[in-house]
């Protein structure tokens, strides 16, 4: 046994995280963004690791990034050695995601050694052992306190060797040297095919981790993509994720990682429109993401920027991605409908982007759109249209992209509007298949009719809150859209003209309504009055009559008294004349 292989191991240095022991397999994270999501905490600890793929692909950036943020992050110094690389390219290299190198090394944390093989000046003669590699690396190692260190590449150490025997029972050698050292380690190596496969055969599995890089073009666009092609001892997720290398370095973007666990707020904030909000029972939701779809000329981008303008009244935030139009278009025909943001692009209270969707891949969009809210921290953000992406992939790329969207604003309260180009204005659906995935879905539409095209807006859903599911007509003017109350005609909703129309027969029509009602009160009154005189005449004869009839009683009366008076009398004179003769005769 060489003295390399038995030069004492150091132990490891105490680190920001700890490796982490998933399924019975320690762990070391890796740092770089997504992947540790991928291998379920990071690769394993004191192993060998494969990465494979073909030109361009990655493979350096990420074992270089591997060492870096052990260094920089874990407390854990790192080797690299190159075999076809020089330091000073590489220093440059690296630096251009982030790390100096320079400054690593300075501080005992990083070490490079470049080890030049000419093949021109290289003849093969006796018997071929990489035991003097191994011997410079572990002196480098010990030098630093190494617990990570990556291998590039693989190929050109064995070029000049035609004996395949030897080539892999070397590589067998190394990989076992590098677990008894305990180094956590990346060796990288070329692919054999786009398909996969590395070149000697036997890499894969004298390795405990193997991850395969592709770096293709689809539909004229360039994509790299990561998979996971082998990890004993633990579960890993095996399928394919997108990745975008970018000033931060290697950015991977598994769809896996997005959590339903959100937290849901009740406060309201305004759509900007009064009458959408009462509509709305309030407005939207606080953090919830909104859907605003329709065909061209639908004003789904008015509609966003009311929204935008409710919000930077309030001094909020607000984040405008435009993917079709520049800031200044945007500034100048937001005037013409009595939006004026010029004054919140100056205070910062308003952020216009414009990007064409051509600048970055899929992914790239993602990793810039995360960029932006990282730096801008807004409570708000716009994103208009996001069918412009249909152009960067197929429909199940673009959703999925489109879904980490939606998913890491709602992670972080932020509330988010999307607007959307429908081809037609009778279906019903989202061109992007995310309306499922957002809280409230407005649709705009055209409708035809009377030889004109009006507008028209439908609450498709909207969660959590009551909402009307009437259609309604807006109408754009200088003082931006105003929402009409829905009408109901004979015929059905009435738009436009038709509208105007029907109101203003209807008005007629009430106002002959009233006249003819106020005619047959007339009447009524008129008739009323000569009732009334009637009834006076009456009375006035009822009266008199009575009158008559009392002043006859009253002289009957006097008359019986009279004759009751004279009876009296007579009587009495009658008395008087029987005495007188009763008198005489006694």
């Amino acid at each position: 046994m060489t003295s390399a292989t038995t030069a004492k191991k150091k132990g490891p240095r105490s680190g920001g995280k700890k490796a982490t022991s998933v399924h019975g397999v320690e762990k070391t994270p890796t740092g770089i963004a997504g992947l540790d999501d991928i291998l379920e905490g990071g690769l394993p600890k004191g192993r060998p690791t494969l990465v494979y793929g073909g030109a361009g692909c990655g493979k350096t950036l990420l074992s270089m990034e591997f060492l870096c943020r052990g260094a920089t992050q874990f407390d854990e110094p790192g080797l690299f050695v190159s075999f076809e690389e020089r330091k000073d390219d590489l220093i440059a290299n690296v630096s251009s995601i982030g790390f100096d190198l320079t400054a690593l090394q300075s501080e005992g944390k990083f070490a490079i050694d470049c080890v030049r093989l000419d093949d021109a000046n290289t003849t093969e003669s006796g018997t071929f052992n990489l035991d003097g590699l191994f011997i410079r690396i572990a002196t480098l190692a010990d030098a630093i306190g190494a617990r990570r260190i990556a291998l590039d590449t693989l190929e050109v150490l064995f070029t000049s060797i035609q004996d395949p025997g030897i080539v892999r029972s070397e590589l067998r050698r190394l990989f076992e040297w590098l677990k008894d050292r305990g180094l956590t380690a990346i060796v990288t190596a070329e692919a054999a095919s786009r398909e996969g496969g590395t070149r000697y055969g036997i890499e894969e599995f004298v390795s405990d981790c193997v991850i395969f890089l592709d770096h293709r073009t689809s539909d004229e666009r360039a994509i790299r993509r990561l998979r996971v092609v082998k990890y004993r001892g633990s579960w890993h997720h095996a399928d394919e994720y997108p990745f975008v290398i970018s000033f931060k370095g290697l950015n991977i973007l598994p769809v896996f990682t997005m959590r339903l666990n959100h937290e849901a707020s009740d406060e309201r904030v305004s759509t900007g429109i009064d009458r959408l909000d009462h509509t709305l029972s309030g407005g939207f939701f606080r953090g919830s993401s909104i859907l605003i779809s329709g065909s061209a000329g639908t004003a789904k981008t008015t509609f966003a920027f009311h929204f935008v303008r409710a919000a930077c009244e309030r001094g909020e935030r607000t984040l405008y991605l435009s993917y079709e139009e520049s800031p200044s278009q945007l500034t100048r025909n937001l005037q013409s409908v009595g939006i004026d943001v010029r004054p919140w692009l100056k205070t910062g209270l308003l952020r216009i982007e414009s990007l064409r969707p051509t600048q970055y891949s899929l992914e790239g969009h993602l990793l810039r759109m995360q960029e932006l809210v990282d730096d801008y921290q807004p409570r708000n953000v716009v994103v208009d249209p996001v069918t412009s992406f249909l152009r960067m992939g197929s429909m199940a790329h673009t959703a999925s992209m489109l879904f980490r969207e939606v998913d890491l604003l709602k992670s972080r309260g932020i509330t988010s509007v999307f607007t959307a180009l429908s081809q037609s204005d009778e279906n019903e659906h989202s061109e992007v298949l995310i309306s499922s995935l957002v809280d409230t879905w407005l649709l705009t539409r055209l409708v035809e009719s009377n030889g004109e095209r009006n507008r028209v807006l439908f609450i498709i859903k909207s969660r959590g809150m009551a909402h009307s599911n009437q259609l309604a007509e807006f109408v754009i003017s200088g003082n931006g859209i105003d929402l009409l109350e829905p009408y109901i005609g004979p015929s059905g909703v009435l738009t436009g003209t038709a509208r105007i129309l029907q109101v203003e027969s209807e008005r007629a029509a009430a106002e002959m309504r009233v006249n003819r009602v106020e005619r047959a009160r007339e009447r009524m009154v008129r008739k009323q009055l000569d009732i009334e005189s009637q009834v006076n005449a009456l009375w006035r004869n009822f009266d008199e009559e009575r009158a008559i009839l009392e002043e006859s009683v009253l002289e009957g009366t006097d008359a019986l008294e009279e004759l009751l008076r004279l009876r009296e009398l007579m009587r009495t004179s009658r008395w008087s004349s029987n005495d007188g003769r009763t008198d005489t005769s006694g």
